[in-house]
């Protein structure tokens, strides 16, 4: 019996309406020596059906069913059981181009690679954004420790990733996962992929990093949380991941470099999940507001209806910190926050607002975004930018409790914070 060489690893949870779509895109790959492990991680709807049913079609297919342990759990249940030379992941709700297989392993035999990285399309409500990888190439065992390592989580661009922190966009070699995933610790609840990711990144001796999208990742409004209800769970959790990162990448990094870069991280994410704006005891109650040059009452308009968008929204909704009177995006589709609808970029005019906040902690992003509104005749000296002094963001982790290792100083954290 011919030996498998990709082990395709999809965990399962709450996910019945998209996931025939992606079995079905992975059925017709042109690269067929491959078997496909689906992990039902506790799933509350048909898809434990929907999964046995495609295994009793398909010899490929191989089924677990377990309980919900997150989707750490999940991820390595299938590592587990999977028999391939390399293993490739991909989330229940996406779905992949016909010769996403084809190209993944390709790359990986032409290059000897551990690793390989592509790019991929985000689609989200019925529209479709190319998303490709500005670091690109093949680096050797040398260049992956001056090079990638040093930039792969926050470059010199404040928080953009050189290396993403998705799985689903890589192809792995199973005998390196297994080194080191299985011992993950499972209270990795937020920031799974970047667990794995970056750590992974420490044992390769070559890598390849390309730009050709071929992977699906469906943006769901409905997977967006608009609010954080327990902050101290959420930093917490955080915490958890920043604390192992740390550990992990300590051997091959300077400390101010590894710092620099886990501290960056750390920001964006308290940043995208709050929505920006942080009310703290230590601040004597008073707003951290990262967006420069605002202030309370300013009036804003926002743009961007993703992540960091739709909680800017929400917790303004709560704070009623700033006058929001527009919400945009280029890709501007039926929702609708705190009365605020999203409107394209043609709906502004410069004399309504007092800023604009692009909501995004990507650099790269930022300055397209910010090139486009010049483009329709918004005032650019309106666009504000995040502060990133460094000094003010070691103050604001530390009012949170988190101490310089990144893990939780209690007696601070139980402090009322409040994330709205």
């Amino acid at each position: 019996m011919k030996a498998v060489e990709i082990s395709v690893i999809v965990p399962i949870h709450n996910i019945e309406p998209y996931l025939p779509k992606c079995i079905d895109s992975l059925l017709v790959q042109s690269f067929t020596n491959f078997e496909l492990i689906l992990v039902d991680n506790g799933s509350p709807d048909n898809c434990p059906e929907i999964c046995d049913r495609y295994a009793s079609i398909d010899d490929r297919i191989v089924v677990i069913h377990k309980e919900n342990h997150g989707l750490l759990s999940a991820r390595k249940a299938g590592l587990e059981k999977a028999k391939g030379k390399y293993v490739a992941y991909v989330d229940g709700d996406d779905w992949v181009d016909i010769f996403y297989l084809d190209t993944l392993y390709k790359m990986a035999v032409a290059n000897n690679s551990d690793l390989v990285v592509t790019g991929h399309y985000r689609e989200f409500d019925g529209k479709i954004e190319t998303i490709k990888p500005s670091f690109t190439g093949n680096y050797n065992a040398s260049e992956i420790s001056s090079l990638v390592l040093p930039s792969a989580i926050c470059n010199d661009r404040f928080c953009e990733h050189n290396i993403s922190t998705y799985v689903w966009n890589k192809l792995f070699k199973r005998e390196l996962l297994l080194q080191y995933v299985l011992d993950i610790p499972n209270d990795i609840i937020m920031g799974e992929d970047a667990a794995i990711t970056y750590t992974y990144l420490t044992l390769c001796n070559h890598i390849t990093i390309c730009d050709i999208p071929v992977y699906y990742y469906r943006q769901r409004p409905d997977s967006i949380v608009k609010s954080i209800e327990n902050p101290e769970m959420e930093y917490t959790r955080l915490s958890h991941l920043l604390v192992f990162l740390r550990r992990k990448l300590a051997p091959y990094l300077s400390e101010e470099n590894l710092k620099s870069q886990l501290t960056s991280y750390l920001y964006s994410l308290i940043l995208v999940r709050s929505g920006g704006l942080i009310s703290n005891e230590v601040y004597d109650d008073t707003i951290f507001n990262p967006f420069l040059n605002t202030s309370k009452n300013s009036r804003i308009v926002v743009y961007s209806s993703g992540s960091f968008g739709q909680h800017i929204l929400s917790t303004n909704a709560k704070l009623k910190y700033f006058q929001i009177v527009r919400w945009i995006d280029v890709d501007y589709h039926d929702m609708t926050i705190d009365g605020n609808s999203v409107q394209p970029i043609g709906a502004i005019d410069n004399n309504e607002f007092d800023h604009l906040i692009i909501a995004t902690t990507n650099p790269t992003y930022y300055d397209q975004i910010k090139s486009n509104l010049e483009l329709v005749g918004i005032d650019t000296h309106k666009i504000v930018q995040i502060g990133h002094d460094e000094k003010e963001i070691i103050n604001l982790l530390n009012s949170l409790g988190f101490n310089n290792d990144f893990s939780r100083n209690l007696n601070i954290s139980s402090k009322r914070t409040e994330i709205i």
